[in-house]
């Protein structure tokens, strides 16, 4: 079962989508997200494809590093034609670096530095 919820929000783009808002998901193998100007690093990749939940493939142009308001995601796959931003819960968790907890209506991912 997938899980998600929002880890941050900014206002909206023009398009109606916020490059800044993240969805944290508990289906997502890897961080995702469109918005090449969100990442402060990035490494170009060939076209290689990223399967979605759906079956249907999407090419990633490359990994890199995205700072949000209240997280630090390394490893994050651009991907131009996804819609939205997404947490991956699994490398969240993977990272060491924040606590994850699910509850029946809520999900808090806590730094452990603070």
């Amino acid at each position: 079962m997938s899980t998600s919820s929002s880890i941050g929000q900014l206002p909206h783009s023009s398009s109606g989508m916020s490059h800044s808002k993240w969805v944290l998901d508990s289906g997502a193998s890897y961080h995702m997200s469109p918005d090449s100007s969100s990442f402060t690093s990035v490494s170009p990749l060939s076209s290689i494809p990223v399967m979605t939940a759906d079956g249907t493939p999407m090419p990633l142009a490359g990994v890199g590093f995205v700072i949000t308001p209240h997280l630090s995601l390394p490893n994050v796959y651009l991907i131009p034609k996804l819609k939205l931003n997404l947490a991956s819960v699994g490398q969240i968790y993977d990272s060491g670096d924040y606590l994850v907890m699910f509850s029946g209506s809520f999900c808090c991912v806590q730094d452990l530095q603070s």
